[in-house]
């Protein structure tokens, strides 16, 4: 697992604190959790949805990619709402 080092503003690093101790969840565990919120995804990953669109949809790689960016974009909207 690779570490990072961010800076953060004070008052939002002890809001992350103070929400890490109440939910009894580590710091890093609330980022990752927000970074896939946020829809960040490893390429391995954005490569099976672009397989699963193209298997399902019977699409070229192109079509199959514009598909799967819809798709994440919709989600994130929806999450967002």
């Amino acid at each position: 697992m690779s570490r990072l080092t961010i800076t953060l503003d004070d008052q939002l690093h002890r809001a992350l604190k103070e929400t890490a101790a109440r939910q009894r969840r580590s710091i890093g565990s609330i980022i990752e959790e927000s970074l896939h919120l946020r829809g960040i995804r490893t390429y391995d990953s954005a490569m099976e949805i672009v397989s699963k669109a193209r298997a399902a949809a019977g699409l070229e790689p192109d079509e199959a990619l514009e598909l799967a960016v819809r798709e994440v974009r919709q989600l994130r909207r929806e999450k967002k709402a």
